[in-house]
């Protein structure tokens, strides 16, 4: 069993930045793509970003040139950093890991951008 476990969420002010991390556990994190989703109130579950287990990334349109994801296998995490934040970037974001057998997903963090 794979836990997931973020952190970094809060309050944040409209051109701000904040790092998001998402620490799991077991032994097959390095093997797989993880990433990012987030779920403003209302909508459904969107991409955000991904990185495959070679280190290739993508990104939803709405986030390219100001999300950047980056993983540490040695430490089994992945990150968001999150720049130039904008006040529709609000939502709960949840980090995943996609294996061949089952996908794991965290229990999410709040991420409210606002003045």
């Amino acid at each position: 069993q794979v836990r997931m476990v973020e952190s970094g969420g809060g309050l944040v002010q409209p051109g701000g930045s904040l790092r998001l991390s998402c620490a799991a556990s077991g032994n097959i994190f390095s093997l797989n793509p993880v990433g990012w989703y987030r779920q403003a109130p209302g909508k459904q579950r969107d991409m955000v970003a991904g990185i495959s287990s070679a280190g290739i990334t993508n990104y939803a349109d709405s986030v390219k040139g100001r999300f950047t994801i980056s993983r540490d296998n040695t430490k089994n995490t992945v990150y968001l950093q999150m720049n130039s934040l904008k006040p529709e970037d609000t939502a709960v974001y949840y980090c995943y890991l996609r294996s061949t057998t089952k996908n794991y997903w965290g229990q999410g963090t709040q991420v409210t951008v606002s003045s």
